[in-house]
């Protein structure tokens, strides 16, 4: 057996999932999985930025590799192509030529979305939140230029390869200059509900995800990684909305906004959980009927809060709830499609971001309003954190059960 070859296979495997913005236990588990079904235990260490895997030959000579994870973004489609192919090579143990045949197959089988579509998906995503916020079909137009404002702006970012901090904050700043400007002109009633529906396109749910999955799952160094990229583009955010909302205020004046439109909940699951998701799945590079599931998903995420806060009246709780029944749906769609959860999940926890929430908490705090700030900066975490405790109660139940299943075959 080539060992050289069959460790640079695996870290391969490893280097195209971690690209794809996989989860840190799921670029562990692979490489490990694929030495295992050739006879070889390995030692792993993943972060987001880094890959590092070690085996020791019959002959007791250790072997390492060791590969940079550079720039990269969610491609959820390509998660799911590299780990199918992932158990097809644990499945069939092929040589390693033919292995890599098969990887270059699944590379070539990767499809994105063109540029055209990308910005729909910024439009959508935008425009259906800001509706979704309270806003009027006004607002959700004006919301989605500026989602496709922040978009050009993001591609822009990316193509040169500009720091993710710079262009989250010019991001944000043009985002929030699209209604801010249409409110003076008297095209945007209410251009907080419009900014903040905007702002979610460049709110890193995803990542906060993974940073509290690694916490959790004892991957403390990944952990912290990504939560330092959640704070960054958080701030990021913050001085670009911020800024620009100065900007007008002393040119001009202070956006007004009119009172929040409360939609029924028909029509909120048509705008967030329908136009909104849709327009995450493009960013998301989701495609086929992963975007039907995750548009249901996010209906069944979103009415479990409503209903839960009906009943309780503590939109903690309900957000506890509602996660981990979103949670618990994206781990059994994933069993009936025989693909990774995160797809689901992602798409499925969209409505509960807390996103206009992050937004009133920044516009408080740069018109100086403490008092409001204090309390919509403690909601927010709240939230936030009833979140993320509602997905990991699912997630670790799920693989502890894993755990229990693959000791009680071996016995």
């Amino acid at each position: 057996m080539d060992y050289n070859k069959l460790l640079d296979f695996a870290v391969d495997i490893g280097y195209e999932l971690s690209m794809c913005g996989a989860e840190t236990y799921r670029v562990e588990e692979s490489i490990v999985r694929v030495l295992a079904a050739y006879g070889e235990k390995a030692d792993v260490h993943a972060i987001p930025n880094t890959i590092t895997v070690s085996i020791t030959r019959p002959d007791g000579k250790p072997l390492t590799r060791m590969r940079r994870v550079g720039f990269h973004g969610n491609n959820l489609d390509g998660v799911e192509i590299f780990s199918g192919l992932c158990r097809k090579i644990c499945t069939q143990t092929p040589d390693a030529d033919t292995a890599y045949t098969m990887l270059a197959q699944a590379k070539a089988d990767l499809r994105s979305y063109r540029t055209p579509l990308i910005l729909l998906g910024y439009f959508c995503g935008a425009a259906g939140f800001s509706f979704f916020f309270g806003g009027a079909l006004l607002d959700g137009f004006v919301g989605g230029l500026a989602g496709v404002a922040a978009g050009l702006c993001q591609l822009f970012a990316d193509k040169y390869k500009a720091n993710n901090f710079f262009g989250t904050i010019l991001a944000s700043f043009m985002l929030a200059m699209v209604p801010y400007l249409a409110n003076l002109a008297g095209l945007c009633p209410n251009p907080d509900a419009t900014t903040a529906g905007a702002v979610m396109t460049l709110i890193p749910g995803l990542l906060f995800t993974y940073a509290m999955r690694d916490i959790i799952f004892g991957d403390t160094n990944s952990g912290v990684n990504r939560i330092v990229q959640v704070v960054l583009i958080a701030l990021g955010i913050a001085c670009g909305t911020c800024g620009a909302w100065s900007l007008v205020t002393n040119l001009w004046h202070a956006p007004v906004s009119v009172a929040d439109i409360d939609h029924s909940f028909l029509a909120e699951c048509a705008a967030g959980c329908m136009i909104g998701v849709l327009g995450f799945s493009i960013l998301f590079n989701i495609h086929r009927f992963g975007i039907l599931f995750g548009a249901i998903g996010g209906i069944i995420g979103w009415g479990a809060y409503c209903i839960t806060e009906v009943l309780t009246q503590d939109g903690a709780i309900a957000m506890l709830v509602s996660s981990a029944v979103a949670a618990i749906y994206a781990e059994v769609m994933a069993r009936i499609r025989k693909c990774p959860a995160i797809g689901y999940l992602v798409l499925s926890l969209i409505p509960l971001i807390p996103g206009s929430s992050l937004y009133y908490t920044m516009t408080y705090m740069v018109r100086g309003d403490l008092l409001d700030f204090g309390s919509k900066g403690k909601d927010t975490i709240l939230l936030t954190g009833m979140m993320a405790v509602g997905i990991l109660l699912v997630s670790t139940t799920v693989r502890m059960w894993n755990v229990w299943k693959f000791e009680h075959r071996k016995k």
